[in-house]
């Protein structure tokens, strides 16, 4: 019985079409090496190294749109920090222009009176020009401040300048050695400013520009690195006019730079 039916397969194998063996074996499952070889699309761990190669390039390219994002995001408030310095620069600029065009405007008014009082005596001495040379005087200081009200800086510069040369003696010169200062301080001409502050000091001891004078020689110093000469300049505002504007602001500063 099973002899027959074993005869009965094998004349039906030889007899199926031939076509329809090499079907069959196609659709049987391929096994690949998985512990080697070579091949055209690589071995299991290759393909698994690709995959995390992959992966990793997308972390790193991640993380540096994310470095980017956040250097943007730093360069922002610099320039908005850079913005606001500029801004406080203008504004403490422009109370000091404010508070020297009243001060100014006080000298005048009572260097007329003084001219008057003593016409006698200057006429004898000068050859009757005291008065209208004293004039011409306040007419230059003006016309040399305007330029810093209109921010003409060169121009201011060169006309302090000016009258410092004409008019030695003014009353006003004072003022006009801190404009300088104050001018060559905004071209970053350090050296220069702290010459024009220090003529202030030594030259007039008792104009009321000392005071902004001791100050801004202060600041000077500290942004040259000479912390020592820095806050002996300061406390010398606090100490000798206490009650100044200047004080005041070079308490501030020694405050917030820890001085």
């Amino acid at each position: 019985m099973n002899k027959g039916i074993q005869r009965l397969c094998a004349i039906g194998l030889f007899s199926m079409p031939m076509g329809i063996i090499p079907a069959a074996v196609a659709q049987q499952p391929s096994v690949t090496d998985l512990s080697g070889g070579g091949g055209s699309g690589g071995t299991f761990y290759d393909q698994a190294a690709t995959r995390e190669e992959a992966g990793g390039n997308l972390v790193l390219f991640n993380r540096l749109q994310q470095n980017q994002e956040e250097l943007r995001r730093l360069r922002g408030q610099v320039e908005e920090l850079r913005h606001q310095l500029e801004q406080l620069r203008q504004q403490t600029r422009q109370q000091y222009m404010d508070m020297d065009d009243r001060l100014s405007s006080l000298s005048s008014s009572g260097a007329g009176g003084s001219a008057s009082s003593s016409a006698s005596s200057d006429t004898a001495s000068s050859g009757g020009n005291t008065t209208t040379d004293s004039s011409a005087g306040r007419e230059a200081y003006q016309a040399a401040f305007a330029k810093v009200q209109d921010r003409d800086f060169a121009a201011a510069r060169q006309a302090f300048e000016a009258f410092i040369a004409d008019y030695p003696q003014s009353e006003l010169a004072a003022n006009a050695h801190y404009w300088l200062g104050e001018l060559h301080s905004a071209e970053s001409d350090l050296e220069a400013a702290a010459g024009a502050f220090r003529k202030v000091i030594d030259a007039f001891p008792d104009s009321t520009k000392v005071p902004d004078a001791l100050y801004k020689l202060g600041l000077l110093k500290a942004r040259q690195g000479d912390v020592e000469a820095s806050n002996e300049l300061l406390d010398r505002v606090q100490s000798q006019y206490p009650d100044s504007n200047a004080a005041g602001l070079a308490q501030d500063f020694q405050q917030q730079s820890g001085s």
